[in-house]
């Protein structure tokens, strides 16, 4: 019988890199996601393939039990080596699924464009864990690593609060429907940013981290009450700023954008994937003439 899951995909709008030492985080879940659809065939191994938002297929190959079990790396093939470990842990977790029974072909479709960043690995975890009835968060530390809240974003319909406690996630569903949505852009700026380097990178430029995560959570409960705009930019600047101090980087506006009439915030891993833009005037023309092809207004983005 044919079986079909789906998630969300995801964005940070406050919290990144802190929320791994336990920041309170905003977080979005996207009207953009991943399905995975699961049926048996006769033979035991997984028949895998992925198809991109375009329906353009973007990897393919065929594991068989054995191999799942053994987990053998393949040195030329790094996506092969990636999904082996996350079906390897998913079998140490629930190794009934490889035993006495036949195989699967399985086919995942995003639909968003895979370079976006917006959680094509996190979507694929948290459908593994609907499919293999296992906890995705535990899942994904085994394999990934993170925060977890790319998790969270895939199981919740609405804007949520994460929360490391004791290295436990803390999820809770928010109000958060800002009245100047319509001011709102989320600029993708084609520049992929790995997440495993960029969490490196931060573990390796904290000092007195406390501080700056008291800040955070500041930020972050003030957007949960209704900010006006003035309040909300505000937020965002205090925001760029002090994760700017921390990595030691530039802001994105000072990097790339610093003639643009606005408000710039950096979203997940600083350089790359989607920035969000907050404009009284449509900022398209801006962006398309500086080569960045996509801007996509909040209300096209997010869920409600």
């Amino acid at each position: 019988m044919k079986q079909t899951f789906y998630s969300n995909g995801k964005l940070l709008l406050t919290g990144e890199y802190v929320v791994l030492d336990g920041a309170l985080a905003l977080a979005l879940p996207t009207k953009f996601g991943q399905n995975l659809i699961v049926e048996p065939i006769s033979t035991k191994q997984i028949l895998w393939k992925s198809f991109d938002q375009d329906g353009s297929v973007w990897f393919e190959d065929a594991f068989t039990f054995d191999e799942i079990i053994h987990k053998p790396f393949d040195a030329e093939n790094s996506v092969r080596n990636t999904l082996m470990e996350i079906l390897h842990e998913a079998f140490q977790m629930n190794p009934d699924f490889l035993l006495d029974k036949n195989g699967f072909a399985i086919h995942t479709h995003l639909t968003f464009p895979k370079n976006w960043g917006l959680g094509t690995s996190s979507t694929l975890i948290n459908n593994i864990g609907q499919w293999l009835n296992i906890d995705a968060f535990e899942l994904l530390q085994r394999s990934f690593g993170g925060s977890g809240y790319d998790i969270a974003c895939a199981q919740k319909n609405t804007p949520i609060t994460y929360q490391l406690i004791d290295n436990k996630p803390h999820v809770k569903k928010v109000s958060f429907v800002p009245e100047f949505s319509n001011y709102l852009y989320f600029v993708y700026l084609n520049r992929k940013q790995s997440s495993k380097t960029a969490i490196a990178n931060y573990m390796n430029k904290q000092n007195e981290i406390g501080k700056t995560i008291e800040q955070i959570n500041k930020i972050t409960q003030s957007l949960l009450s209704n900010p006006d705009l003035r309040a909300f930019v505000y937020a965002m600047e205090k925001h760029e700023h002090l994760l700017s101090d921390v990595l030691e980087t530039s802001t994105i506006k000072e990097a790339l954008f610093d003639d643009f009439k606005g408000t710039l915030k950096s979203l997940g891993a600083w350089g790359g994937d989607f920035i969000l833009a907050i404009s009284k005037e449509n900022p398209e023309g801006y962006f398309k003439e500086r080569g960045f092809e996509t801007i996509i207004p909040y209300h096209e983005m997010i869920l409600k």
